[in-house]
């Protein structure tokens, strides 16, 4: 701060070094300049506690400096992760990662990001709640955004990095197969779809589906998320009998819908969370009604988390490159803000961890 205690100014600094307001701007920008006076420049700017204006500099350069990083839910466990990770990898001496909540609401979710276009975010990376919803077209005609998880069809996103889920689908539904289960539930995140979509909302609201046959219509209430239709599709090619249960990521509420389902008439053998929170739901409810895992119920995660390997018995699941991903992310969001170039998508692909929750079903 200067001695009279108001704000310094370039001017402050200009009279300090004896250089031109224009010859501290720039060497302050590192545009120009030797080495030696920019260090001078800056030293000035140091001792007189001078901080650039950021809504002087974005008007200047066309650039914030903030990376808006929007995520579904970050009640989820994964998504946590995450967020904390991109925000450390895109932290920078002239760029911040703004991480924001949508709580499930895929309106919701569309209304911040056009709050982070209105407030000059650079690039916006976003985990969709409704990759479908026609929103993200008018929001990435407006500013970068990088998807995670799914693709966003009919917008011209910078880049996508999308998490192979034919893969660890596809592979559950078989591992659990394989090891003699017919009756099978898969938990779904709870949300809330953009207007007109339908609702996921309640954490009561259950899909049974019955798809024994591989060409089997069912019905559909609501649009369902990729993975979603995917597992129905498998199921259907597999002879399985599939439920499909909304269940939130807290362990309260996961528990809530785990008790439902195995006190319910349709008890199934086998369950696949798509989250590993939602299985610690399945733990919980399972010990209260005194059902042993695996040898009453068999269980697979999705996002191998670290506390999965301290349960009784350790939760199998599948590990995501998780570094890889924000390697990827934080490329992505660097080629679109300096370049202004879209980057291919990435596929990043999971690996099925064996610890000890799946086994035969219960002959009884």
């Amino acid at each position: 701060m200067s001695g009279t205690g108001r704000r310094p100014t370039l001017k402050d600094i200009a009279a300090e070094t004896g250089l031109s307001m224009a010859a501290v701007s720039y060497a302050l920008r590192g545009l120009h300049g030797t080495p030696e006076t920019r260090q001078r420049v800056q030293d000035a700017a140091d001792r007189l506690g001078y901080q650039a204006d950021p809504v002087a500099r974005a008007l200047a350069s066309g650039r914030s400096g903030s990376v808006g990083v929007l995520c579904a839910s970050l009640e989820d466990l994964w998504q946590q992760r995450v967020a904390a990770a991109l925000g450390r990898e895109l932290l920078a001496p002239d760029r911040n990662a703004w991480i924001i909540d949508s709580a499930g609401d895929a309106d919701r979710q569309l209304e911040l990001a056009q709050h982070l276009v209105d407030h000059r975010a650079d690039a916006i990376v976003v985990i969709p709640i409704d990759p479908a919803a026609k929103g993200w077209a008018e929001i990435a005609e407006q500013a970068p955004v990088i998807a995670i998880g799914d693709a966003l069809p009919g917008a011209k996103a910078k880049s996508e990095v999308v998490l192979d889920n034919e893969t660890g689908v596809t592979t559950a539904l078989r591992r659990l197969t394989t090891a003699g289960h017919h009756d099978l539930a898969i938990l779904i995140p709870t949300r809330r779809l953009a207007a007109g979509q339908g609702d996921l909302a309640a954490p009561t609201s259950t899909h049974r589906l019955d798809v024994e046959q591989s060409d089997a219509v069912q019905p559909r209430p609501v649009a369902w998320r990729p993975a979603e239709e995917l597992a129905q599709r498998v199921a259907g090619e597999l002879g399985l009998r599939l439920q499909l249960l909304q269940c939130p990521h807290d362990l309260a509420g996961a528990t809530e819908v785990a008790r439902t389902l195995l006190t319910g008439p349709s008890r199934p053998t086998g369950i696949l969370a798509l989250a590993d929170s939602m299985a610690f739901g399945v733990y919980a409810a399972a010990r209260e009604l005194g059902l042993r895992i695996p040898d009453d119920l068999s269980l697979l995660g999705y996002d191998d988390q670290p506390m999965s390997q301290l349960l009784t018995p350790p939760l199998s699941t599948f590990h995501w490159p998780l570094d890889a991903l924000v390697s990827h992310v934080v490329a992505r969001v660097t080629s679109a803000v300096d370049t202004n170039r879209r980057v291919r998508r990435t596929t990043l692909t999971p690996t099925l961890i064996e610890r000890g929750s799946v086994a035969a079903p219960p002959t009884h």
